[in-house]
């Protein structure tokens, strides 16, 4: 089962500091839904594991990240990923990442991914896992934006002087990141459904009354 991501995210923050939160693997793990870092090859390869939940269904996949391309001037970034499931299933990926300064400081970041799924969560339907893979990521992006801005706003201590804003020194804390559930996902596709339905009910019963 195939699947496509393409998301665009908007951090107040400068260009360099997103640039080097997102090339730092220790950092990016702590923002994205039930994901763990255990063990680092070298510069570019991660291993590590991410978790999702759907009802009583987990499924664990532990593999492997590696960025395949790091443009410093561009800030680009792409990487691969691959993971096996516990239950025999898998998952592969291709990720790009391109950073935009803004005129205003601030930084925006768009991102594509393709991903190919095999194993017990395809019972779900390419719906339900897209679904899941767009809240996954947008809790990242909401993780990134709060932990990069939060730590533009601190104030930064210098010696013999008042605290000033001039500098950040250093992240905000970090928040445990639960593994993403999709009941969440089930009850929002139920609910777009049904609005959807009502419109489109509601639409014929006023053309009906058109003379």
């Amino acid at each position: 089962m195939a699947i496509t991501l393409n998301q665009t995210f908007q951090v107040k923050a400068p260009v360099e500091d997103v640039w080097a939160f997102l090339l730092d693997p220790h950092q990016v793990v702590t923002c994205m839904p039930g994901a763990a870092l255990y063990d680092v090859e070298g510069d570019d390869t991660f291993l590590g594991n991410i978790k999702v939940k759907v009802g009583p269904i987990s499924a664990m996949y532990k593999g492997r990240v590696r960025f395949t391309h790091v443009d410093h001037g561009s800030h680009v970034i792409e990487m691969t990923a691959e993971g096996v499931e516990q239950s025999g299933g898998g998952a592969t990926g291709v990720m790009s990442s391109r950073l935009e300064a803004g005129p205003d400081g601030s930084t925006t970041v768009v991102a594509e991914a393709n991903a190919e799924v095999t194993g017990r969560v395809m019972q779900f339907g390419r719906g339900m896992i897209q679904g899941i893979s767009e809240q996954m990521f947008k809790q990242f992006a909401a993780s990134v934006t709060e932990r990069l801005e939060a730590a533009q706003a601190a104030p930064a201590v210098t010696p013999g002087g008042p605290p000033t804003v001039e500098a950040a020194p250093a992240l905000a804390p970090v928040h445990e990141q639960k593994p993403i559930n999709g009941i969440t996902v089930v009850f929002g596709a139920i609910w777009a459904g049904l609005k959807a339905f009502v419109g489109r009910l509601f639409g014929r019963g006023s053309e009906n009354k058109r003379p």
